[in-house]
């Protein structure tokens, strides 16, 4: 194959799985959002979501979301 035509090739692969991955990276962020407005703790959305801990807190805060207040733990079904 010419290394031009290859190269057609994998941009358009490329272009293909951008749009499906930042169609996950939305529907994460919506799950992230949901899930702290439930009342989970940030560090378990953390732990169960591709986001870093800052990420999330960023989202939380663009997104109208406070910081808990300090205090006593919610409860967790362990």
């Amino acid at each position: 194959m010419d290394p031009l035509d290859a190269l057609d090739q994998a941009t358009r692969q490329y272009q293909r799985t951008e749009a499906a991955h930042e169609k996950s990276r939305t529907a994460a962020v919506q799950a992230v959002l949901a899930a702290l407005r439930a009342g989970e703790r940030p560090t378990d959305v953390t732990d169960r979501s591709p986001f870093t801990a800052a990420y999330v807190r960023r989202i939380a805060r663009e997104n109208g979301i406070e910081p808990a207040r300090r205090g006593p733990k919610k409860e967790t079904g362990s």
